[in-house]
């Protein structure tokens, strides 16, 4: 999937960025489609310089809020409607809704900025805060918060890790992403080391 969206992306460039917002903001109003594949795939093309990583980070960011908030008032708004039109859909509602409300009375803005990091939670977090009337300034907050960093982390994985961080995290999710970066890291430290003792070694040896 990864490669197949960096292949599109490369031969249209020129649209990458509106891609990268459409379907970000899709995904996140509640849609199942590769909004974070896309992100990987983009900050991919930006480490070989067909764009420009912090315009990708921008984009992801706002297109992650401005989704989430669409499909939280569309949930709190229509949502329940929705929900009594239905015999199926009304027991359903009557059985879990009180208590989704009180678990997001308490726990809300962490399920809202975790679920950012979730493929399952990312498309229905949103929603699940508006039906259950969450506030929205808390909502607003959490989300852009979530949105913000889970963009500049996925980017940044994939920007520096190259192919392999975007294949784990396309596979495995975040965690693995952030393993392999990890691992990078560690290994540039041991490398620095190493480089540094040399150094060390060859100053005592000349002197």
């Amino acid at each position: 999937m990864v490669a197949s969206l960096s292949s599109f992306v490369a031969q249209h460039s020129d649209w990458a960025l509106v891609l990268l917002f459409v379907l970000i903001a899709l995904e996140s109003f509640g849609l199942p489609l590769p909004g974070e594949t896309t992100l990987i795939a983009c900050s991919v093309l930006a480490s070989q310089g067909a764009l420009e990583i912090g315009w990708v980070i921008v984009v992801a960011s706002a297109a992650a809020i401005i989704g989430d908030n669409l499909g939280y008032w569309v949930a709190r708004e229509r949502g329940r409607s929705l929900l009594d039109r239905f015999n199926v859909t009304r027991r359903y509602a009557d059985r879990y809704l009180p208590a989704t409300e009180r678990f997001f009375a308490r726990h809300g803005g962490k399920t809202v900025f975790l679920g950012r990091f979730v493929s399952v939670l990312r498309v229905t977090v949103a929603w699940v805060a508006g039906l259950s009337r969450m506030n929205w300034w808390r909502f607003l907050a959490w989300n852009a918060a979530g949105g913000i960093v889970w963009a500049t982390t996925v980017a940044l994985i994939a920007y520096y890790a190259g192919e392999a961080a975007a294949a784990a995290i396309g596979r495995y999710g975040l965690y693995a992403g952030g393993g392999v970066l990890l691992l990078a890291a560690v290994g540039l430290v041991i490398a620095r080391r190493i480089e540094r003792r040399v150094v060390d070694d060859g100053q005592t040896d000349e002197n």
